[in-house]
């Protein structure tokens, strides 16, 4: 979260992405930095055991998000490339 925040900051477009088991961490700094509204990407855990198949249908599931997040949102503080 934090290297998402940062690179945001910078102007540059990034999106956090995450298992749901950091998702209250991923709240905290995000609340932390004054961002509370700050919108990040979440896939189940675990994933450390996952096969190929897996791993793809989780990544395949959080894409359409994860485009819309880099591309129709403003950056923090509103700069955009």
């Amino acid at each position: 979260m934090h290297d998402a925040i940062a690179a945001e900051s910078l102007g540059i477009p990034a999106v956090a992405i995450m298992t749901d088991r950091f998702v209250a961490s991923a709240r905290a700094v995000i609340e932390l930095n004054g961002l509370a509204d700050y919108p990040f990407v979440v896939i189940d855990h675990p994933i450390a055991n996952d096969g190929d198949a897996t791993l793809g249908q989780k990544a395949d599931a959080a894409v359409a998000r994860i485009v819309s997040l880099l591309t129709e949102r403003a950056a923090v503080g509103g700069r955009r490339p």
